[in-house]
């Protein structure tokens, strides 16, 4: 269609609005309740246009572009029903743009000051509504608020939540939750959707400290990862001086503008004071601080002391996930090329090595095959073992959106959690129970002939033998071992089958099992019976937990691979590796982090290097970790906190954070992304890359870098899968790996035409019952997770207030059938032991667990739930059973501590 704006002609070939049409060519039109991922309702009603024939305006964000259309943008008419307009809204506005924290920000001030708007005209009663504070990270001043409604829509229709709206009408109306609640005592989760969409100061992050506060001018942003889950949100860190002060979402891929509770107001560990800032020396049991060169000369005294004495087989390392790509890379580097072992490993041995290994069995890639943005053509999701909404909330988030929209949706977890509310069906199953529940939905599925059998002969093998074994998981049968209804069962199995593309989440709920890698695998042959392996928006999608889980396994952090999972065993591979970096690299395969704890405390493995990880909390029978650290004869930790591992170290040094350096993350969906230094290291603290570079060539292997850049294009020319990847691309691309190429536009969905593997595999699981099962000792089931408020072991999360206000303590679920038999009452005080110790904490009864079971998240040093967690591990992934332990529970006396 022809149109024509402010008398210019334009060629139009697709329906937009006037508003969209005009933001292309550059014609700049006001606006203070639009946002392009919602749909327009033109309530500020600041971007009329005039449009030649219409007797009055439209709304340039609502009006659709038609043939032969004259639009008048900046028409004298139209500006001055804007000046109008301004004025009405201005007049009912404090004239405070002086104190507000807004100004600078501030549309309503800005669009003012263009239009001339200098005072209100119009007299109105001040509002007697007070201001709301009683959200822990921001307040809603209804005085400023001018009912644009951005915030609410922000909430019902990108978070998909309810827990706002408009509250009255007229000028007594204001943004609350229900029944006069107030934003702190309603069903908000604080994810700061509504404050990052507030076009005026109504809602405005808490400024607790006087060093945080700021004009929006005085600062400069940065765009960078988020360094929390493995979702990677793309962020602006505000930057005035040496500190953050704020965070914004962007609105691109992967987050579309989105943010979560952590991603927007837990920065402020950054600039903790209890920022490690020098490094530290361990002197008669004390820590003393101590110069670079003295930690240097000390690790380097020990180094040769204990390879004199116990050889390459003395040593390991732990890497870390939340380190950088660059970083991983350089430290499982340094430990094969100066330790001479391949013991290195990192915390996806807790979460996802079961992954890793059942996805590369029957597919050939052990990683998440699609996309987050193909949430949206899903049209039926199976949510197993992830509490997707709490654990990477963006992504629940999308979830939610897409079932509100018409997808179906299938929960399975022991759990009521979240997304459950939202369920079509929900199989709230027995902890331990998921490959029963699996192969009983495909027994469903087999039996009623609802499989692709053309699939399934041209793309996989080993069929029929795992059919024998589905044929024995009758719905009967596994509503028995689950402890569910078998006719919800069935209709699950029809629901998912019948949709044309089906896509299944899981996350720990699936991996953290002795059986863990037989898990994943039951994941991979439910999803080839139904074709949805290789297509866009279905897939087999484990979420990983932390920021750069899936890099540190990508760099070969782990005993058995090195860079892009080449394994460390076969001749060919390690000779290529030792010739790329100039030295013989060790044959053998190396030990798991597991193992190597087992190794300490046997005292077999003296010298131990812990980058970022502290086991001391996120490992199983913490009582054993324990005896390991003090077993060793020598401990080096680097971190950004004196994390409680930390406490064990003979040397620590001082790191910098996400924020302090340069470098990339890998996210869940093997999406490369950067992170952009945007304050210099606290202190004396250096970045990880260049402590691994300084250590490395003081043991006498050299490295020489500049710059991480550097670093990334020495991983990738080793690294097939991240060949492609440059710093010079990233500056204006995400890339996902496999990117084979400096042509090759990365990867949206794998296995496209065929499975990595050639062939994908189909395997036969038999259900095992878990290691330990409920005795007249130990009567109760525990599994465990994380929660929406804390993250991993608290070491960022713990320094941040209003997340410690919130969720700082332990706590136990327990259903009211359970709390009823052991007489304990919601807030009081238990005392849970397992056959590996006991804690205390606190018990919160909920009808979200059911009777028989209880669960505690992971995260806390006081009542830590991983005293009483069971160390069995996977044979083949070496996960430990963290998911299911038998304990028994008491109540405590007042005040009663053990």
């Amino acid at each position: 269609m022809e149109v024509y704006i402010n008398d210019v002609k334009y060629d139009v070939d697709a329906p937009k609005t006037i508003l969209s049409f005009c933001n292309e060519i550059g014609v700049e039109i006001p606006t203070l309740c639009y946002d392009k991922r919602l749909l327009p309702n033109g309530a500020c009603r600041l971007c009329i246009v005039e449009v030649e024939g219409y007797k009055t305006p439209v709304t340039a964000c609502s009006e659709k572009l038609k043939d032969g259309m004259k639009i008048h943008t900046h028409s004298e008419k139209i500006m001055r029903m804007r000046r109008e307009i301004l004025d009405l809204l201005f007049s009912n506005h404090p004239n405070d743009c002086l104190n507000c924290d807004k100004s600078g920000k501030c549309k309503l001030q800005n669009y003012c000051y263009e239009y001339g708007v200098k005072t209100g005209s119009y007299k109105n009663e001040p509002s007697e509504l007070k201001v709301d504070s009683t959200n822990k990270f921001f307040t809603y001043d209804p005085y400023k608020c001018i009912k644009c409604g951005i915030c609410v829509s922000a909430c019902h229709n990108l978070q998909n939540s309810h827990a706002i709206s408009f509250i009255d009408r007229g000028f007594d109306s204001y943004i609350g939750a229900p029944m006069e609640k107030g934003f702190g005592n309603s069903d908000c989760v604080s994810c700061g959707n509504c404050v990052s969409a507030c076009p005026v100061g109504a809602l405005n992050p808490k400024k607790k400290y006087p060093e945080d506060k700021f004009r929006y001018w005085e600062v400069r942003k940065v765009q960078t990862t988020c360094s929390y889950c493995g979702v990677g949100c793309q962020i602006n860190l505000l930057i005035k001086g040496d500190r953050i002060v704020e965070v914004e979402p962007i609105n691109t891929i992967p987050n579309d503008g989105l943010l979560c509770v952590k991603g927007k107001f837990a920065h402020k560990f950054v600039n903790h004071p209890d920022r490690l800032t020098k490094p530290l020396i361990k002197k008669d049991g004390k820590f003393v601080e101590a110069s670079w060169q003295e930690a240097y000369r000390l690790i380097k005294e020990e180094y040769e002391e204990i390879m004199t004495k116990k050889g390459p087989d003395g040593f390991g390392g732990f890497s870390s996930a939340r380190c950088t790509n660059e970083e991983n890379y350089l430290f499982q580097k340094f430990i094969r090329t100066v330790f001479k072992t391949n013991n290195v490993d990192h915390c996806a041995r807790l979460c996802h090595a079961s992954t890793v290994a059942g996805l590369a069995n029957t597919l050939g890639s052990g990683a998440m095959t699609n996309s987050i943005e193909e949430i949206d053509g899903t049209d039926a999701f199976l949510i197993i073992g992830t509490n997707t909404t709490e654990n990477h909330p963006v992504i629940g988030t999308k979830i939610k959106k897409r079932v509100q929209d018409g997808a179906k949706l299938i929960v399975i977890d022991p759990r009521e959690i979240e997304l459950a509310k939202y369920a079509d069906i929900y199989l709230q199953i027995k902890p331990g129970t998921n490959i029963a529940a699996l192969n009983g939905l495909m027994n469903v599925i087999l039996s009623e002939h609802l499989e692709n059998e053309e699939y399934i002969n041209e793309r996989t093998e080993g069929f029929e033998e795992f059919k024998k074994v589905i044929e024995k998981y009758t719905p009967e049968v596994v509503a028995e071992i689950c402890c569910i209804d078998k006719d919800d069962l069935i209709k699950a199995a029809r629901m998912y089958a019948k949709a044309d593309k089906g896509a299944l989440y899981y996350s720990m709920g699936i991996t953290q099992h002795a059986t863990g890698t037989n898990g994943v695998r039951s994941t991979s042959n439910l999803q080839m019976l139904l074709a949805n392996v290789g297509r866009e928006s279905t897939g087999i999608n484990p979420l990983r937990g932390q920021n750069n889980v899936q890099g540190a396994c990508d760099m070969g952090a782990l005993p058995t691979d090195y860079t892009g999972y080449q394994k460390v065993f076969l001749d060919p591979v390690r000779e290529s590796m030792g010739n790329f970096w100039h030295t013989e690299l060790p044959a053998k395969k190396g030990l798991t982090l597991t193992e190597m704890m087992h190794s300490a405390e046997k005292g077999e493995l003296s010298f131990l290097y812990i980058m970022g990880e502290n086991p001391m909390i996120s490992d199983p029978d913490l009582n054993h970790i324990k005896k390991a650290l003090n077993s060793l004869d020598f401990l080096v930790v680097q971190d950004i906190f004196l994390t409680e591992t930390a406490e064990f170290a003979d040397v620590v040094l001082p790191a910098a954070s996400f924020a302090e350096k340069d470098g990339t993350f890998t996210n869940t969906e093997r999406r490369i992304q950067r992170i952009n230094k945007a304050i210099d290291p606290i202190g004396e603290a250096k970045p990880d890359w260049q402590i691994l570079m300084e250590v490395s060539t003081l043991l006498g292997y050299e490295e020489y870098y500049n710059s991480p850049s550097e670093i990334m294009d020495e991983l990738a020319a080793c690294t097939p899968s991240y060949r492609g990847i440059s710093y010079e691309r990233l500056k204006t691309e995400s890339l996902q790996w496999p990117c084979t190429s400096k042509d090759h536009k990365g990867t949206k969905y794998l296995h496209k035409n065929s499975m990595a593997r050639g062939k994908g595999l189909f395997v036969p699981i038999e259900y095992e019952v878990s290691k330990e099962t409920p005795d007249e000792d130990y009567p109760l089931i525990l599994t465990t997770g994380r929660m929406l408020y804390q993250y991993h072991t608290r070491t960022m999360t713990g320094k941040i207030d209003g997340l410690t206000e919130i969720a700082g303590k332990s706590y136990m679920e327990i259903s009211p059938v359970t709390a009823k038999a052991y007489n304990i009452a919601d807030g009081e005080r238990v005392k849970v032991s397992s056959r590996r110790g006991s804690v205390t904490t606190m018990a919160k009864v909920t009808d979200k667990i059911e009777p028989g079971v209880v669960f505690m998240p992971f995260h806390y040093v006081d009542g830590s739930a991983n005293t009483l967690t069971n160390p069995v591990l996977d044979p083949i992934a070496k996960i430990p059973e963290l998911k299911v332990s038998s304990v028994a529970i008491e109540k405590l006396e007042r005040n009663s501590y053990v």
